[in-house]
């Protein structure tokens, strides 16, 4: 039997009343030590629960797959990982350090220094709505990112590194994350720095770190990289168009904001088709003819699914074009950082 603290006291109550009755204290008693009365203790535990739930949810789990799967490019192109139980435990270990410490580092720093235009735009979201204290934000900042550092110093220890590349990438993204967010700096208030910036954190950072995780990074290598993140900063162009609103009334110079929509919408899918078509067109150069032509076979759902959807309405389709179009964009990665390997 459960009942509330409400019900207690007018059993006690009743109780008093009637001396002779002991029926309802001894009821009473019981549900207190059998721990089935409901009241402050539940209240308190249901509010914990919620407030961790915030806390992930400031993090935005979704946004880690990115990273998690630049991990596995890295490792991928740096010929060198195995099937064993330390290849994988180590690669899962630098996914953590990807995906929910640094990227959630990265993302509840960002709704930190938003507040204000998400008050505008999103005032339901954590933060302006109060749901989370400001001195409980800054906290799980720091955790983060001091997680964040201290896994990856241990990850170069693990790897018996005497440079540690690993640590020196982690505190590059980093400080990166900070001047994306925070002013003086704040480089997302200029649409072009702001999203390359971005697209290189998603895809250069990840994938060196994981390649450098298990053997060293080459120069080819990374001009790929920073030529996907052009790539990159298309589909952070695609974030920005549910966002004109409160970015004009801030003064953000997004793409969406300083060009309109519709040459907007065409710098993005631009900026995505070019950049791998610029791949692919290297690997075939390059001797790596198989890859380039299995790279062409998973851009051009790509510019399909553009002309479906995103090109006719980027606000309304952006969420459904980017779910349909962008496993083909993170295989055609998968897919170079393969060619790269051999």
């Amino acid at each position: 039997m459960e009942i509330t603290v409400g019900h207690a006291r007018s059993l006690l109550e009743a109780t008093v009343g009637h001396p002779r009755s002991y029926s309802g204290l001894l009821q009473i008693l019981l549900c207190l030590f059998t721990g089935e009365i409901s009241g402050s203790e539940q209240q308190k535990q249901t509010q914990t629960q919620d407030k961790w739930k915030i806390r992930l949810q400031l993090t935005k789990p979704v946004t880690w797959a990115p990273l998690i799967w630049g991990v596995v490019c890295g490792a991928a192109s740096s010929g060198n990982f195995n099937w064993t139980v330390e290849d994988v435990t180590k690669a899962i270990a630098c996914m953590v350090l990807s995906g929910p410490l640094l990227t959630g580092y990265t993302q509840t720093l960002n709704d930190w220094y938003d507040r204000e235009i998400d008050a505008i735009n999103e005032p339901y979201r954590p933060i302006p709505s109060g749901a989370i204290s400001e001195s409980e934000v800054i906290t799980q900042i720091w955790v983060l990112l001091l997680g964040g550092l201290g896994l990856a110093a241990l990850l170069d220890v693990w790897a018996g590194h005497t440079v540690p590349s690993v640590f020196y990438i982690a505190v590059g993204g980093s400080i990166l994350s900070y001047i994306y967010s925070a002013p003086p700096l704040k480089l997302k208030q200029n649409g072009w720095i702001g999203n390359f910036a971005l697209g290189s954190s998603y895809i250069c950072l990840p994938w060196w770190a994981g390649q450098a995780l298990f053997g060293t990074l080459k120069p080819d290598v990374m001009v790929l990289t920073v030529l996907y993140s052009i790539a990159g900063l298309g589909i952070a162009i695609i974030n920005d168009f549910k966002s004109i609103e409160g970015d004009r009334a801030m003064g953000l110079q997004s793409l969406p904001v300083a060009f309109g929509v519709d040459t907007a919408k065409w710098i993005c899918v631009g900026a995505i088709d070019i950049t791998q078509l610029s791949v692919a067109g290297y690997l075939f150069a390059t001797g790596k003819q198989y890859y380039a032509l299995a790279l062409l076979g998973l851009v051009t759902p790509q510019i399909i699914l553009q002309f479906q959807y995103f090109l006719k309405d980027p606000i309304k389709y952006d969420v459904k074009y980017q779910a349909s179009a962008q496993p083909f964009l993170v295989l055609g990665l998968l897919c170079t950082a393969l060619a790269t390997s051999h």
